[in-house]
């Protein structure tokens, strides 16, 4: 798939099929996630491959805004080390180039950031000097998504684009 169209297409999703998601596919999430730069190449970034049904489901209860990932077929821990002042905008990378590689497979996925931090840590022994920034789950839909059947509600380029000075309307 073009990589545009695959970013114009791409919609979070959080119902899952049971259908598993081949290895080849987890891995090539993974392999795009391994290749995202990282600020002063640092690659301080970890993650942590989540399929197996009751961790998934450990998952969802160590979050305040996931429970839906417990349906996914896999998940992906990410991990960013605090000490950089740059490590949230790292796993937003991060967390794209692993969105768009499982879209380009057509697998969906959805995001969530509200965990309890404590109870993660435990459960899935994260070290301390790591911090889970994003968690997503991966999975086929449960029904037909295409990204070309549902329009995105995004502001139009001339709401957000300014040329050469805020609040200038002038276009590029």
């Amino acid at each position: 798939m073009d990589t545009f169209e695959c970013i114009k297409t791409k919609i979070e999703v959080r119902e899952f099929s049971k259908r598993d998601v081949p290895s080849e596919i987890r891995k090539k999430v993974l392999e795009a996630a391994r290749l995202t730069g990282t600020g002063l190449n640092t690659q301080h970034w970890r993650f942590i491959l989540v399929d197996n049904k009751d961790n998934l489901k450990k998952l969802a209860e160590d979050s305040t805004s996931g429970s839906w990932v417990a349906g996914a077929n896999f998940a992906i821990i990410i991990l960013t080390n605090p000490k950089y002042h740059f490590h949230s905008i790292d796993a937003g990378r991060v967390l794209q180039n692993m969105q768009l590689a499982a879209w380009n497979s057509q697998i969906c996925s959805g995001l969530f950031t509200g965990i309890k931090q404590e109870q993660l840590q435990t459960d899935f022994e994260i070290p301390e000097n790591l911090s889970p920034t994003i968690i997503a789950g991966f999975g086929y839909p449960a029904r037909e998504v295409t990204g070309k059947m549902k329009k995105k509600n995004r502001l139009q380029l001339h709401e957000l684009v300014y040329y050469e000075k805020y609040g200038n309307s002038e276009l590029v």
